[in-house]
């Protein structure tokens, strides 16, 4: 008979309905019981493309022996944590306070008023009853003790990371101080394959979007920093990491050479590649990073969409397109398994790749690293990339010409042949975050390629966010089916703002302008601490909790707080709100010493830094051809330019004085309200905006 959890939205907890354990959601009626019966609650913590949730789901959760064990001894507790990530931030951090390494699944036992006693992540089966069956012998044994234990460990939860790093008489940063940061990733970075020098290895767009920001200061001097990201986003495109059929990234890889990856795709990596890949490409002009981009969303498009089909138009070109600006949102991952055995999908036999490409088609075993005995494990191969075409291309005496005709035909008759595997399970819910986060990369790639399907794409998301997830004047955190009942929490409500602040500079439509200052508000309203002058993680609505936490340090996603200190300060630029720009830059000083410090866990807030520290040139187009030369612009790489245009005339504070009297368009570039002449050419306004860079 299935459990309670028969009855969620959640697809990671509707895979844990038929377990004979006695699940219950978070919420009012497990917390009674507990309070009610004095038993200890078990809170298991994970997601629907986690490898080791399942596993241990399948080794305990789905034994009725270790299942009666549990619901005798315990209240238990089933938490998706992408929609609770408030709950996973606090007993993820009591499970590290113990002591214990981190990850999911995420198992903690606390006391009926939630404070956590003990915990850990995966247990084998064995080992789970054991544990369940003495932890509650102690907890009636010696409950004195744990409820000491447990309220000291939710004291320590209390003080948040701003007490320990934040430091009111922080100095101002310099140029020096930025390249001090550069050093020290340098010193950590893998000369050999890109990225930190450490597995399992996760991509951090955040590092590599503040080195290319710190080459753009002055090119000629820092070469090194654009060299670290180009291997970087070389070597990951080439290796395992990348599905080299269908596009899009996996979570990370388990090795040090991006071959081997956890096979989970998840969206968040995805839209920040966009980004990334994107603003390399305006440097660099790599074809490869422009062909990733568009495999990438061709991926989305195909897997990740939740669209009307009446949308859809016939691919084009091998892509899909969609008709006008469409309502759509984003699935939230692809799971690692399928067929209950991980990485099934995407890897090969050398006899099934012989059989799907046939003898002509051979050739590219070698182009794709596949050996007869398995490049990987169990006689599979990982389908990677030759690291270098040209040597390829003079072993088997083929132009590149060809060689592109080859690799697309052979990755169609593979593509034909994956297709009719079983496929991985699909986690599709909406996260409101995530799909923002998306809008952002799409944004960033239409703005480099200048190809409308990029911007149709990101105006879907954003009708599908302000008709499903926006409603009582609020934003929800996920939809599935329906919108859920919580309420975003401050990364929904940061990158739905800087979403807007990336619509507006990309369409000049001032609504999105206007919305993102709406939501600007409502978060220093609802979330801001005016004590400390941070962000709380969640609202002063929200259901409290045993701690309000604050996300300080960035890591796969940049941290909440680093995100809203960027808004305020856009915004406090074009808006002319001195206030919202003067709490950002409080907010980076406050905390320079741990970001000059330690910039492989504050990247984001480095990238801030480098703003107030260079300086951000605020562009003004006016004029009929406003559109056309914010198109010249931002296809260049010019990191420390804010863009605002009208046809006309605006509202806007920074256009006082600027109205269109003539048929010409001008270009006003100013940094802190001083403007240099107007300008009439997109190379002219360039020239203005980077005079200051070297």
């Amino acid at each position: 008979m299935p459990n309670r959890l028969i009855h969620s939205a959640s697809p990671y907890l509707l895979q844990h309905a038929n377990n004979p354990v006695d699940w219950y959601e978070w919420g009012t009626e497990a917390l009674a019981r507990a309070k009610q019966e004095q038993k200890p609650i078990l809170v298991s913590i994970g997601y629907s493309a986690c490898h080791w949730c399942h596993v241990m789901e399948h080794e305990s959760f789905e034994n009725q022996a270790i299942a009666d064990l549990m619901n005798q001894h315990l209240v238990c507790i089933k938490i998706d944590r992408e929609e609770r990530p408030d709950i996973d931030q606090i007993y993820m951090e009591a499970v590290q306070a113990m002591g214990i390494n981190g990850g999911w699944p995420l198992n903690v036992f606390l006391t009926p008023e939630q404070k956590p006693f003990y915990g850990g992540t995966y247990f084998p089966p064995k080992n789970w009853a054991q544990l369940v069956s003495s932890l509650a012998h102690t907890f009636k044994i010696k409950r004195e003790e744990i409820n000491a234990s447990a309220d000291e460990l939710t004291n320590h939860l209390n003080v948040n990371d701003l007490h320990r790093f934040a430091k009111q008489d922080s100095k101002d940063v310099k140029h020096e101080d930025i390249n001090k940061m550069v050093n020290i990733l340098h010193s950590r970075f893998d000369t050999i394959w890109g990225g930190l020098d450490k597995s399992p290895k996760f991509v951090m767009p955040s590092i590599w979007h503040f080195l290319l920001k710190h080459y753009a200061i002055n090119p000629a001097a820092h070469k090194q920093s654009l060299k670290m990201v180009e291997l970087t986003l070389n070597k990951i495109h080439q290796g395992g990491i990348y599905d080299q059929l269908g596009g899009g990234f996996s979570r990370y890889s388990v090795d040090g050479q991006w071959f081997a990856p956890h096979f989970e795709k998840m969206l968040y990596d995805n839209a920040q590649l966009l980004s990334l890949l994107s603003e390399a490409y305006a440097i660099t002009k790599n074809n490869d990073h422009k062909k990733v981009v568009y495999e990438t969303v061709n991926w989305l498009k195909q897997e990740m969409t939740l669209l009307n089909e009446t949308a859809r138009e016939d691919t084009k070109n091998d892509f899909i397109v969609f008709r006008g600006d469409t309502n759509h949102g984003l699935y939230s991952a692809l799971d690692a398994d399928s067929e209950g055995i991980e990485g099934k999908f995407y890897t090969w036999t050398y006899d099934e790749l012989m059989d799907a490409l046939g003898d002509n088609l051979s050739v590219l075993l070698k182009y794709f690293n596949a050996t007869k005995e398995g490049n990987w494990e169990h006689g599979r191969n990982i389908l990677i990339r030759s690291e270098n075409d040209a040597r390829f291309m003079s072993d088997y005496n083929i132009n590149k010409h060809d060689l592109d005709i080859l690799v697309e035909k052979g990755k169609q008759k593979l593509i034909d042949a994956r297709s009719k595997r079983i496929r991985p399970g699909l986690d599709d819910k909406i996260i409101c975050s995530w799909n923002a986060m998306t809008v952002k990369g799409l944004l960033d790639a239409y703005n480099i390629f200048g190809d409308e399907q990029f911007l149709h794409f990101a105006r879907g998301v954003i009708n599908f966010i302000e008709s499903n997830l926006i409603a009582d004047d609020k934003v929800f955190r996920t939809f599935k089916n329906k919108r859920s009942t919580t309420e975003g929490f401050l990364e929904d409500y940061a990158f739905l703002i800087q979403a807007y602040i990336g619509l507006y500079q990309s369409t000049f439509h001032e609504a999105y302008l206007y919305k993102a200052q709406r939501w600007c508000k409502y978060t220093l309203l609802n979330f801001f601490d005016q004590e400390q002058g941070f962000f709380h993680f969640t609202s002063s609505q929200a259901e409290p909790l045993i701690a309000r936490k604050k996300e300080i340090f960035d890591n796969v996603i940049p941290a909440s707080n680093s995100v809203m200190a960027q808004n305020l300060y856009h915004l406090g630029i074009l808006l002319d709100n001195v206030d919202w720009k003067n709490k950002a830059e409080a907010m980076a000083t406050q905390l320079s010493s741990v970001i000059t410090q330690e910039p492989g866990y504050m990247s984001n807030w480095g990238i801030l830094l480098e703003e107030i520290v260079q300086g951000m040139a605020e562009v003004v187009i006016v004029g009929s051809n406003a559109e056309s030369i914010r198109a010249e612009l931002v296809k260049h790489h010019l990191p420390f330019a804010l863009f605002l245009g009208a046809a006309k005339s605006s509202g806007l504070p920074l256009f006082e004085g600027r109205e269109a009297t003539d048929d010409k368009t001008r270009i006003y570039v100013c940094f802190n309200k001083t403007c240099q002449l107007p300008v009439e050419t997109a190379d002219e306004a360039i020239t203005q905006i980077t005079r200051r860079y070297i």
